[in-house]
């Protein structure tokens, strides 16, 4: 299979977080979304990050997402890559390498710590080998992406995100800071403790759950934060 031509999205991430400026990843499912989210991205000279989650994936296709997302990509010009996002099973990450994806999640959250280390170290060892960058999330987000409530959240700490990033050796983590996944809500983050992890790691933070923020908490984060990679499954983001 050709190359397709795609940021780099490790190298990305390292950029902004020299420079100090955000990465704004979107959610899609399909073509008509793809688009909007791609013109969009072509009035900036900036690199984004276009998602796809296990359940997009289900309804769409594999390899019909991914073409779909990549030919929007280089016809529109953009800097960007395609993520996968909150994957849980190894086997949909290894296809979706394979495939041609630059940038998987691997959210073991729900599992106990020493399950999460072990088989994100797992999808580390395997992503790197092709060169794709790898996220990982501790702490655990409340309710689960697309919307299904499933657990509460539960806050990260800046020593578990510490000994997490060490033991899987991760190009970027998620944390839960008061963030929330799904439509807007009345969420609150924890500035202090995002601050907290950010002094004490050196890789980028993600925050998940930009759609339910406001424009002040996500200007806020962006101020207290070397980069974020900010998460979204439909609000825009404020210009840098």
């Amino acid at each position: 299979m050709a190359e397709r031509k795609l940021i780099n999205v490790r190298e990305e991430l390292q950029k902004a977080r020299a420079h100090g400026y955000a990465i704004g990843a979107f959610n899609t499912n399909n073509l008509e979304v793809t688009k909007a989210i791609c013109n969009a991205a072509s009035n900036y000279d900036l690199p984004i990050l276009i998602q796809t989650t296990p359940g997009a994936i289900e309804y769409a296709g594999l390899r019909q997402i991914f073409d779909i997302v990549t030919n929007e990509i280089e016809s529109s010009g953009i800097k960007a890559a395609v993520h996968l996002d909150h994957a849980k099973d190894f086997y949909i990450i290894k296809e979706a390498i394979e495939i041609g994806y630059k940038s998987i999640m691997f959210d073991g959250s729900a599992l106990s710590y020493e399950e999460n280390v072990s088989l994100t170290a797992k999808v580390v060892d395997f992503a790197h080998r092709y060169g794709v960058s790898v996220e990982a999330e501790i702490g655990l987000i409340g309710t689960e992406e697309g919307g299904h409530m499933s657990h509460k959240s539960r806050f990260s700490t800046a020593e578990e995100v510490t000994r997490f990033v060490e033991s899987t050796e991760i190009d970027s983590v998620a944390v839960s800071v008061g963030n929330e996944h799904g439509a807007p809500k009345d969420e609150r983050v924890d500035h202090g403790l995002l601050h907290r992890i950010a002094d004490v790691i050196d890789i980028p933070l993600v925050m998940h759950g930009a759609s339910g923020l406001s424009t002040g908490d996500i200007r806020q984060a962006w101020g207290l934060l070397n980069s974020t990679l900010i998460q979204t499954s439909g609000k825009h983001l404020p210009a840098p």
